[in-house]
């Protein structure tokens, strides 16, 4: 794609103010929390409230692993390994209320600090993803800003999808559906969702998803 400084800077800074500005309302969801809340389940299968912030915290690191990268000119991979990105939500998972609002905190002032200190021409680079695909720089503030939205809904405290902005909403869903193809494996599925999109067939039920 070519980079674009009019466009593609909008939105990349358009995207870093509205994930600040999540963060912040994540916070004040979090401000009176506890050991019990914390442990609670989450709306996400198998994950526990303290999963999904720790879960938050490690991909505010990873994000500026590929900055820090990329900014040296090398292409680094947003995680080691699945295996290892596992591990550490499992085990940050089991710490107090206070210890995992705190690191949640310090990942977010660190990848802040990336977004400020980072050199325009960065934003044309790319890291990788633990699969080893590429990783453009300019799709990780909305990236940020969907994690930061998407999961703070599914803690199940108060916040919900109704609560999502219509800036991120409009900014994340052309991303979103561009991405649509790739998590349909079934080829007739894939059909039926493009006759459905040209007006030649009624809404498609059913459909299968692989995880987002």
């Amino acid at each position: 794609m070519t980079y674009d400084p009019g466009v593609i800077e909008d939105e990349i800074e358009s995207a870093i103010a509205g994930s600040r500005e999540a963060t912040g309302k994540l916070f004040d969801t979090l401000e009176q929390i506890d050991d019990s809340v914390m442990a609670r389940p989450s709306l996400l299968p198998a994950w526990s409230v303290a999963h999904v912030l720790t879960h938050l915290a490690r991909n505010a690191d990873s994000f500026v692993r590929v900055l820090t990268g990329a900014a040296e000119g090398r292409e680094v991979r947003q995680y080691p390994s699945g295996i290892a990105r596992n591990q550490d939500i499992e085990e940050g998972a089991t710490r107090s209320a206070a210890e995992i609002v705190e690191d949640l905190r310090a990942s977010a002032v660190r990848l802040d600090a990336t977004w400020s200190a980072l050199a325009e021409e960065v934003w044309q680079r790319q890291g990788l993803r633990s699969d080893g695909s590429p990783l453009p720089c300019r799709l990780l503030p909305i990236g940020r800003w969907r994690e930061v939205e998407v999961h703070h809904s599914d803690l199940g405290l108060r916040y919900s999808v109704a609560d999502w902005p219509a800036e991120f909403v409009n900014l994340d869903l052309p991303v979103a559906l561009s991405r649509l193809p790739e998590r349909i494996e079934d080829p007739a599925q894939r059909a039926s969702l493009l006759a459905w999109i040209y007006g030649r067939a009624t809404e498609p039920g059913g459909l299968v998803l692989r995880p987002f």
